[in-house]
């Protein structure tokens, strides 16, 4: 899969599918399903539109949601499912105040060369959103291009959506995310160094590098961590802001403890799944309290996923 940039004309025509596709839930796997069902049927090429920040970043990065995957997790995932071109455009105060017929000239046509795009059934477009698909299908009978909007997706009378995602993992309720995403939730990220302190009260972990400040879900959890040529390997991991050792206003940090394993893994690049909430972080008095509750912690863990996996 390409990676690309800018309003720089890509020189061939396009299949193209239009939006942020955080995290990759069913809904959007819907959509990429349609998108390579028509290219194949035109001979042509399939390229996601995104933007980077994301929008509500810009606009309001206080309030904006918290990020479901790093633009690299989402172009990895693109990639597995056989997309062609990932196009980013850097979302500015210059983009953002495109017209939306100005968007759909530049962007659609002039870059991408645009011959269908496939839109969700709530997209809008253009300064002040002012775009709708009415507008979009207009234009592009003017400009050589087919649109089409996919209806909504559900899963289990729920809309499958990046919102619903973000809520059940804030709720702790992982199966529910997974349901959600047909996946288990993971973070990716390279192994890097921390403070050895795990590795001093004896449960070392491997610190996973995060991309963004706000993760979706914060606690301890069972997980597997996938990546190092092999079966995924169980253990527990504590994202959060550690509150026993750390100022409450550090940055969060993802550690994974895993069992029966002693390997060096600093800077590979892994991925951790994310399959039960144990608990909420919790400020314990001393070190001795906080080393008996994780030695439950890694019972637990370890009684759920053997029972997964049996």
């Amino acid at each position: 899969m390409r990676l690309t940039h800018g309003f720089a004309p890509l020189g061939q025509p396009h299949a193209v599918t239009i939006g942020n596709f955080d995290g990759l839930h069913l809904g959007h796997k819907a959509m990429l399903a349609r998108l390579q069902d028509v290219a194949r049927a035109r001979a042509l090429p399939t390229c996601v539109l995104s933007f980077e920040p994301h929008p509500r970043e810009f606009f309001a990065p206080e309030q904006a949601p918290a990020r479901l995957s790093s633009l690299r997790e989402k172009a990895e995932c693109l990639r597995r499912l056989g997309i062609d071109r990932l196009h980013v455009f850097r979302f500015d105060r210059t983009f953002s105040a495109l017209a939306p017929a100005a968007f759909v000239e530049q962007v659609l046509h002039r870059t991408l060369d645009a011959r269908y795009v496939l839109v969700g059934d709530d997209f809008r477009y253009g300064a002040k959103r002012a775009g709708d698909f009415m507008l979009l299908k207009t234009l592009g009978e003017t400009l050589g291009f087919d649109a089409e909007f996919l209806p909504t997706v559900t899963v289990e009378g729920e809309r499958a959506s990046s919102t619903a995602v973000r809520a059940a993992l804030s709720d702790g309720a992982l199966d529910h995310a997974a349901r959600l995403l047909g996946r288990p939730y993971s973070i990716s990220g390279r192994v890097v160094h921390g403070d050895k302190l795990g590795r001093d009260i004896g449960f070392p972990t491997a610190n996973i590098q995060l991309k963004h400040n706000r993760p979706p879900l914060m606690g301890i959890f069972a997980v597997e961590l996938a990546g190092l040529n092999g079966a995924p390997l169980p253990g527990v991991a504590s994202l959060g802001k550690r509150p026993t050792v750390k100022n409450p206003d550090a940055a969060p940090v993802l550690e994974v403890h895993l069992f029966d394993f002693d390997a060096d893994i600093y800077g590979r690049r892994v991925h951790v799944n994310f399959l039960k909430k144990l608990r909420d972080e919790a400020r314990f008095p001393d070190l001795d309290t906080l080393v008996a509750q994780i030695r439950r912690d890694v019972d637990e863990a370890q009684l759920y996923l053997q029972q997964r996996r049996a």
